[in-house]
């Protein structure tokens, strides 16, 4: 048998049981048309401002850097686990090597960014506009 074949019946399969689903779901469910349900919100709260905030920056290196750290630590795991057999037969320095030149770039990287200070957190200057003023 063809190989492909298996991988267009799977194509064919992962593509036609979503598109049925939905189709069956919207022929079942029931249609309450109503105003709050096109609100922003359906929190039963009236919507208050506008939905464009703008975020600090901050957020989204810290983002940036967690993932940077997590990849780091998931790879660091399987790497340890596959060159400890392997440290006996092409010794220490060898098996190191490639897991050291991957943590300098790492920590290189880290050094720029606390040299722009994405490490740091810093406050917003800003009147906050979202406080209820009594």
């Amino acid at each position: 048998m063809n190989p492909w074949i298996a991988i267009g019946a799977l194509t064919f399969v992962a593509i036609a049981i979503p598109l049925s689903m939905m189709g069956l779901s919207s022929l079942l469910r029931p249609s309450v048309p109503a105003q709050g349900k096109r609100a922003i919100y359906e929190s039963g709260e009236v919507p208050t401002g506008s939905t464009r905030i703008r975020f600090n920056i901050q957020y989204y290196m810290v983002a940036l850097l967690f993932v940077v750290f997590d990849i780091e630590t998931v790879l660091i795991f399987p790497w340890t686990v596959i060159y400890r057999e392997a440290v006996g037969e092409v010794g220490l320095l060898s098996a190191l090597a490639p897991m050291l030149g991957f943590i300098a770039i790492l920590v290189v990287g880290l050094a720029w960014a606390w040299r722009k200070g994405a490490v740091q957190w810093v406050r917003n200057t800003e009147p906050e506009n979202w406080q209820v003023s009594r």
